[in-house]
């Protein structure tokens, strides 16, 4: 009798065994979900980061982006002077008007003909600033005179090219009956010595040929 219920209690426990473990199968098999849904969102995390951080280096500022040293440059950066761009080569633009200074001495009248002859005429003076350019222009050049384009016409003072004798700057002016034309001085304000006197000389004209 004993060992009936030895063989019996046995057998019990034989089949209660695949039991607990098919009941703890399953428990492990829903555990491991959530370990990988719990570890999905740091793979996530990752992937997100190496992407932002591609996106970064694609989409950089742009003032994080070097420039390379031979860059060009465009133009229109670039502000324009006022009138110097409208005169031509070898012309100096000061106001609205172009200036040249001529290195060849020549006569009033000469000097007039090859003002002329470029288009322009021997250079008038209208203000202060003006003369102090052309003071400038002919010291550059080297030279502490030259010719400008006034003379004395039945003893009134004009300009050769028509504009007003408002403004004046004689240094200290010699009789306009024997010595009728105006030349500048570098260090001082013009002066007039007679028209055949063989001078350096500024022409002027205006940019638009007008």
């Amino acid at each position: 009798m004993r060992t009936v219920l030895i063989l019996s209690f046995l057998l019990c426990a034989a089949f209660a065994a695949p039991a607990e473990d098919k009941e703890k199968v399953p428990e492990a098999a829903a555990e491991a979900p959530k370990e990988q849904m719990a570890a999905a969102p740091e793979t996530d995390k990752e992937t997100m980061m190496m992407m932002m951080t591609k996106d970064e280096d694609v989409f950089a500022p742009e003032e994080s982006v070097p420039v390379p040293a031979n860059a060009r440059v465009f133009e229109e950066a670039a502000a324009p002077e006022s009138h110097n761009n409208f005169c031509p080569n070898g012309w100096f633009g000061h106001g609205s008007r172009c200036f040249m200074f001529v290195s060849t001495p020549k006569s009033w009248y000469s000097a007039e003909e090859h003002c002329n002859s470029l288009g322009a005429h021997l250079a008038s003076v209208t203000n202060p600033r003006e003369y102090s350019f052309l003071q400038q222009l002919t010291q550059t050049s080297g030279q502490s005179i030259a010719w400008l384009g006034g003379f004395n016409l039945q003893g009134q003072w004009m300009w050769i090219d028509r504009e007003g004798f408002y403004y004046t700057d004689w240094y200290y002016p010699s009789s306009s009956s024997s010595y009728p034309c105006v030349y500048l001085r570098t260090a001082f304000g013009w002066g007039n010595t007679q028209c055949t006197s063989s001078h350096r000389f500024i022409c002027s004209k205006n940019p638009f040929g007008c």
